[in-house]
Parts: structure tokens; C-alpha cells; sequence
């Protein structure tokens, strides 16, 4: 008669079953772990359920849950070494669950300093409550992260300047004398050492270096962005669908050859010209009137929504940059003998529709 695990026979009790089977093997690479047998087994077990779980590329619910249920009291249990090697191993997963990582976090940082700084698991909240609950070797961990948000930034110097004024403080354990007298004693004056003007500029830096990771749109400062005067040039052109203009247009404004405006427009998807307009910066109006005017069929609804619409608030505008100066960097390797020559013809005059048919005109009265 046949007998079911008690957990259903989930993947981590699966792998877990096989691990403690074949425990002489598996103890045989933590040599390292001289301890009794007892704790020796309680180690094996942990490690055992980590690497099972380090092993699943994409988690179920159910998997998560009984990890999250298991992680803790096998923690517990096991020997200090078997915990940094756990979490030592668990900072570099993606999937950790977020009260597992908050555990972590919690922990002294003799254990906990490497999930701190790596592991991509900790939300802001669980980081500020972390740095606000525990020590200041906990908040230096923090720091040493490679991306912090403007708002655990803002928690952690405020957590500094409060840590500052507490030391500040005078000791409670003095006894103080109290005197009674029938005139009150002048408020003894603040030192101005300037301390809480380095704090407010302190922060002021932190706050400016942290807006260059979430940059405004209307910050274009060193990006190749379109002069008003192009910008026209650009819907004109498409508006009367003269694609030789257009293409000469492009090239000048990304100091390329024709070939690589041509290349783009030819993509009757829209998406590559649609890549190109939002990377200089184009508003989403012009360039959806643009997008629609050169390639019908963006004009079509899609839903509640034209799908012109759908493609340019799909496209994000840095990735559109990088993917342009991709395509920059290949253009000037294959055509660079045209770019120069573009480049000396930029202050040419451009002949549009307008100056041929006047020039026809003017040739025609004579």
C-alpha cells in the first residue's frame, strides 16, 4: 500500500526526501561543518532545502509558501556557518519570498550584510523598516546597494540626522538639580556649529544625485532632442508624404547617411520610425500624426484606442535612445565616407516641394 507525503509531494519536499536519502553524499561536501551529528543533520537539511529551492527557475505559489514555511524554524536550528551559507546563497535568488527576505534582513549582520546589499527581493518598505528597526551596521549594509530609490535615500537620512540629535542629547542617567526661583533662567543658546545646514545640504545632494535615476521627461539635457524648426520640417514632409525630404531630414538630424533613414521608413510596421521620433524627444502628438500619415493602417482602432496610440505609450523613450545610437555607431561604420559629406552639407540649403514648384513657375514666365 502506497503512502503519500503529508505536503502532497510538492517539488521542494520531493527534492528535500531525495537530500536527506543521500545524506552521506551531500555531507561529504560540507566538510567544513565538525559539529554533532544532530546539528550536522540540521545543517544538511537547510542547505539541502536551499539549493532544492535555488533550483526552481520559476516558483509556484504553493512552492513558495512551503519554503517560507520550512526556511524559518530549519533556520533556526542550524549552526551559524550553515546560515551564512544559506543566505550567502539565497541573496543571489530572484524568487525569495518577501517575509523570508524581511527575516533575513532582521538577522545580525555578520549573517545578513550580503542579502542587504544584493538581493533584489527587498522592497523599499521592507529596506526603510530594516534600517529603522535594527543597527547602523544594518543601514551601512543598505548603503552599499548598487540602486537605492529617492524614497529609502530620503529614510535613510532622516534616520541619520535623528541618530545625530539623539547623540546630541544630554545623558539621562545625571541627576539634575531643580531650583525654584521666582524668575525663569534664559533658554541656554544653540551652538551654531553650522551642523544643521550640512545636514539640510547633505540631503539636498543626495536628492539631486537620486532624480538623475528617475529623470523627468522634460529633462533632455546631453540627449539629441529636435529643434523647433526640425520638428516642423518633420511633420511637413510627412504630411504630404514626400519620403525623399523626410529621409533627408533624418539624416541631418542624426548626422547619419540617407541609407539609415531609408532603412527605418521602409519598416512598414511603424515601429522603428516610431522608436526614432519618441528617442529625439518628439511630442506624442506630433509624432502619432507623423506615424499615422506615413503608415495607414496605425490609424486603425485597436479597442478603445487608435493603435498609434497603443505603439508609442509601449515604447520607452531611453531604451528607443540606446537602440538609436545602436543604430548610429553600425551606420557610421558602414557609410562613413557619406556621414562626412552630410556633415559639410548641413549649412546647404534644403530644397523642399515649395522651392521646385516655384522654381518651375519662375522658369516658365520667362
Amino acid at each position: 500500500m502506497k503512502r503519500r507525503l503529508p505536503c502532497g509531494g510538492s517539488t521542494i519536499c520531493q527534492r528535500l526526501l531525495l537530500y536527506c536519502v543521500c545524506e552521506i553524499a551531500v555531507t561529504s561536501e560540507f566538510r567544513e561543518l565538525e559539529r554533532p551529528q544532530a546539528m550536522r543533520k540540521k545543517d544538511v537539511v537547510l542547505l539541502a532545502t536551499v539549493t532544492s529551492f535555488e533550483g526552481l527557475s520559476h516558483p509556484s505559489k504553493s512552492e513558495l509558501r512551503q519554503f517560507a514555511e520550512l526556511f524559518a524554524p530549519l533556520y533556526t536550528a542550524s549552526s551559524d556557518e550553515a546560515r551564512r551559507q544559506a543566505v550567502a546563497a539565497l541573496s543571489q535568488s530572484p524568487n525569495v519570498p518577501a517575509a523570508v527576505a524581511y527575516f533575513i534582513g532582521c538577522q545580525p549582520i555578520a549573517i545578513a550584510a550580503p542579502f542587504l546589499a544584493v538581493s533584489k527581493c527587498l522592497s523599499d518598505e521592507a529596506l526603510v523598516a530594516i534600517a529603522r528597526t535594527q543597527g547602523i551596521d544594518h543601514v551601512r549594509a543598505i548603503v552599499r546597494r548598487e540602486a537605492l530609490s529617492p524614497t529609502v535615500i530620503d529614510a535613510l537620512v532622516g534616520l541619520r540626522h535623528d541618530r545625530v540629535l539623539l547623540s546630541n542629547a544630554p545623558a539621562a542617567e545625571e541627576p539634575v538639580e531643580i531650583v525654584v526661583s521666582s524668575e525663569l533662567p534664559a533658554p541656554p543658546a544653540e551652538p551654531m556649529d553650522g551642523r544643521a545646514a550640512r545636514e539640510e545640504d547633505l540631503r539636498n545632494r543626495i536628492k539631486l544625485l537620486a532624480a538623475h535615476l528617475d529623470r523627468a521627461p522634460s529633462d533632455r539635457v546631453g540627449l539629441r532632442t529636435l529643434t523647433p524648426t526640425q520638428e516642423a520640417l518633420l511633420v511637413r514632409f510627412a504630411r504630404n508624404r514626400e519620403a525623399g525630404f523626410l529621409a533627408r531630414v533624418l539624416s541631418d538630424i542624426l548626422v547619419t547617411s540617407v541609407w539609415l533613414a531609408e532603412r527605418v521608413m521602409l519598416d512598414l510596421s511603424g515601429q522603428q520610425m516610431a522608436m526614432l521620433l519618441k528617442s529625439l524627444g518628439m511630442r506624442a502628438e506630433d509624432g502619432c500624426y507623423m506615424l499615422t500619415r506615413l503608415y495607414g493602417h496605425l490609424a486603425e482602432m485597436d479597442g478603445d484606442k487608435p493603435k498609434v496610440e497603443r505603439l508609442w505609450d509601449a515604447l520607452d523613450e531611453d531604451e528607443c535612445g540606446r537602440r538609436v545610437e545602436a543604430w548610429r555607431k553600425a551606420d557610421r561604420y558602414t557609410h562613413g565616407n557619406d556621414i562626412g559629406d552630410i556633415e559639410q552639407a548641413a549649412d546647404r540649403p534644403l530644397r523642399t516641394s515649395a522651392t521646385v514648384r516655384r522654381n518651375v513657375v519662375g522658369s516658365r514666365s520667362r
